[in-house]
Parts: C-alpha cells; sequence; structure tokens
C-alpha cells in the first residue's frame, strides 16, 4: 500500500513538472530563439556595429539588437520562426522538469527516512544540495538529446540546414553516431550541479528558515 502511495506521488510530481515547464517554456519560446540566435552569431553585436552600419552603410552583423533581431525574424519568418525548435524545446523540458521532480522527492524520501513533503523539509541543507545536484543530472542525461536539437533549430536562420527535428536528429546520428547526440554534454553537468544543488538547497534552506520564523 505504502508502495502504491509513492508511484502516486512520483506520477504527481512527474506530471505536474512536466505541464509547468511545458507552459513555461512555450511562453519564453521567442527570447530563447533570440538568444540563440546572438549566441551563434560570430559577428559582433555591440554598438560598434550600430555605428558601422550608421557611417558605413554595411555591418556584417545581421542581429544587433533585440528589437532589430524580432522585427528581422518577423519579416523573414513570420510569427512561426519565434517558436522554431519548440517541440525538441518542450520534449526536452518536459521529461527534465518531470525527472527532476519525481528524482527529487525519490532522493528527499530516501535521505529523510519519510516520502511525506513535511518531513524534507528538516533535511541538512547539506543533503538537500546533494539531492538537488542528483536530480539535475538524472533530468539532464535524460533530456540532453532534445536540448541539442532544440539548439541546432533554433539557430537556422533562412535557408534552413534541417528541415525538421528528424532530418537533424537523423543526420546527427548517421555522421557521429550516438556520442553525436550527447556533444557537449559533460560541460552541461558540470555547470548543472552546482545550479540544481544551489537552486533547490537554497530554497530548502529559505523554506526552513521561513517556517521557523512563523513559529
Amino acid at each position: 500500500m505504502e508502495e502504491t502511495g509513492q508511484l502516486k506521488r512520483a506520477f504527481i510530481d512527474a506530471s505536474a513538472g512536466a505541464i509547468s515547464g511545458g507552459i513555461s517554456r512555450t511562453v519564453t519560446s521567442p527570447l530563447d530563439v533570440i538568444k540563440i540566435r546572438f549566441q551563434v552569431q560570430l559577428e559582433p553585436t555591440t554598438q560598434w556595429a550600430l555605428l558601422t552600419r550608421t557611417v558605413c552603410g554595411n555591418s556584417n552583423s545581421k542581429y544587433t539588437g533585440m528589437l532589430q533581431a524580432s522585427r528581422d525574424i518577423l519579416r523573414e519568418e513570420g510569427l512561426p520562426g519565434f517558436w522554431r525548435g519548440n517541440v525538441p524545446a518542450l520534449l526536452m523540458v518536459m521529461p527534465y522538469t518531470a525527472i527532476q521532480f519525481a528524482v527529487l522527492h525519490k532522493l528527499k524520501t530516501f535521505a529523510s527516512g519519510s516520502s511525506k513533503s513535511e518531513d524534507h523539509v528538516n533535511l541538512s541543507p547539506y543533503l538537500s544540495y546533494i539531492s538537488g545536484a542528483l536530480a539535475g543530472c538524472a533530468a539532464t542525461v535524460g533530456s540532453y538529446p532534445f536540448d541539442l536539437l532544440r539548439t541546432i533549430l533554433a539557430s537556422q536562420g533562412e535557408p534552413k540546414v534541417y528541415p525538421n527535428m528528424r532530418a537533424a536528429s537523423v543526420d546527427i546520428f548517421r555522421t557521429r553516431g550516438i556520442r553525436g547526440l550527447y556533444s557537449g554534454l559533460t560541460p552541461t553537468l558540470v555547470e548543472i550541479v552546482p545550479y540544481a544543488g544551489l537552486q533547490f538547497g537554497t530554497y530548502d534552506t529559505f523554506k526552513r528558515w521561513m517556517m521557523m520564523r512563523q513559529l
């Protein structure tokens, strides 16, 4: 009976995490697309690019600012351009958040000896940090190929190199094998350990502090 309750709680955590992650990712997709376009652009995006365009009448930079980038994407690709790569992004974010919250709850249950969320607040900051870091690592490994595909598709302008997610994944798998779908995983994990650890460790610490203040 207890095992059934734990499975039900894990399902609820995973579902809530997946839905919230999917909604937030879809709403913020236009900003993510613009960010990626600037990240993959090799030309300068500073005021010097604007000055060059004004004085010389030309510039090697396609995107020089957020408003200008937004106008160009809208003119060249239409509204769908702001959601380019959103499908693989959802396939990345939804399992990521689902795995993260489900694993986090399982780890806290193991560490505290109780499946009740109210008992998890009493965990030491050290255990909260470790639980968050491990949950973040598990979620990253489980969803990383979709993160890679999201970045590739969102960085494309016109003309496209890959028309869709399937074409990109098939080409990567054919040319680089399964390892190609995990390119950059190691530095991502190095980043996610302190990020997820501090995120959940700090959350639990302040939650515990606020509860003590109320008492």
